[in-house]
């Protein structure tokens, strides 16, 4: 991703002032940049954060594999700075977010709910944090606690699906950029949406469409739905 984003930004009008990698020094490139993609790993992600905050700079945020402080630290900075922080910064996947509103506000209770997503082999978290918030907006519609009521994969005698159940499955093989499918399944017929990327260049380019959204925004937390204007 950070190959990518280093390609792409001067294509959409961007001075690419610094470029860094695990070990460089991020505050001196800090002073010269307004807008800062962070693309590394969630264990630093909070710490670039801080930085950011103390140096007045707009953050857009594409890790995943947040543990529940590393996000509270995050909020916290973004009181401070303009922050874009979203699991997925495709345009296809962020109508896939709103599809998924509305479909589950739409289908109703009858439906069982079931989220598929597979990634490549060298993906490090499961499920993917796209697949996270698409199983948190069902979530949301159905009044339901994504700790206590999203099953991640079955095995065993584990009995009827309840209706309560969200079932989400992590697939992972080969070199697959992205794949993500929601599953509305009733009695007698089944809705499916699905995305599939086939080039980082689709993520890259909505980040960098982020950047240059927060760099004019007020402090706060945002995410791709309020670049997009989707909400």
């Amino acid at each position: 991703m950070g190959q990518t984003l280093c390609r792409l930004a001067p294509e959409m009008g961007f001075d690419l002032v610094s470029s860094l990698d695990q070990g460089d020094d991020l505050v001196a490139g800090l002073s010269r940049v307004q807008a800062v993609i962070d693309f590394s790993s969630h264990a630093v992600t909070a710490q670039v954060a801080e930085l950011c905050a103390a140096q007045d700079k707009a953050l857009v945020i594409g890790t995943t594999g947040h543990s529940d402080e590393e996000l509270a630290a995050i909020r916290c900075h973004a009181s401070k700075v303009p922050t874009v922080f979203a699991p997925n910064y495709s345009v296809g996947v962020n109508t896939l977010f709103w599809l998924t509103r509305k479909a589950a506000e739409i289908l109703g209770s009858d439906f069982d709910l079931e989220v598929v997503e597979m990634h490549h082999n060298l993906k490090k978290d499961a499920p993917s944090g796209t697949a996270k918030r698409l199983a948190e907006i069902l979530c949301e519609v159905r009044d339901l606690q994504y700790n206590n009521d999203v099953q991640h994969g079955r095995h065993g005698i584990v009995g009827e699906r309840s209706q309560r159940e969200v079932g989400m499955h992590a697939v992972r093989g080969g070199d697959v950029v992205g794949d993500h499918t929601v599953i509305y399944a009733a009695q007698g017929e089944r809705v499916e949406l699905t995305h599939k990327a086939s080039s980082r260049e689709t993520f890259a380019r909505g980040a960098l469409r982020a950047a240059h959204w927060a760099i004019t925004a007020s402090p706060g937390l945002y995410d791709m739905q309020d670049v997009l204007g989707l909400k």
